[in-house]
């Protein structure tokens, strides 16, 4: 799937993970707009503020990461 990604991440819950998706969402797009200055007059903002975050209950990790890299098939 090309227009988004999938990541697997532990993220401590006193954190939360709003804070994370905000700094990864943040960082990704001033490195993508010191690479692609063109992006900062083409486009208002790289990332809405959205995002979708599922647990996976008792899954091992060894599944999730098999069913992230499945998606590349899907």
């Amino acid at each position: 799937m090309p227009d988004h990604a999938h990541l697997l991440i532990e993220c401590d819950p006193h954190y939360g993970i709003h804070r994370l998706v905000k700094q990864i969402k943040g960082r990704s797009s001033h490195a993508l707009c010191q690479k692609f200055p063109s992006l900062k007059s083409r486009l208002p903002t790289l990332w809405t503020n959205s995002y979708f975050v599922a647990t996976v209950g008792g899954a091992t990790v060894e599944v999730v990461k098999q069913y992230v890299e499945n998606q590349r098939n899907v």
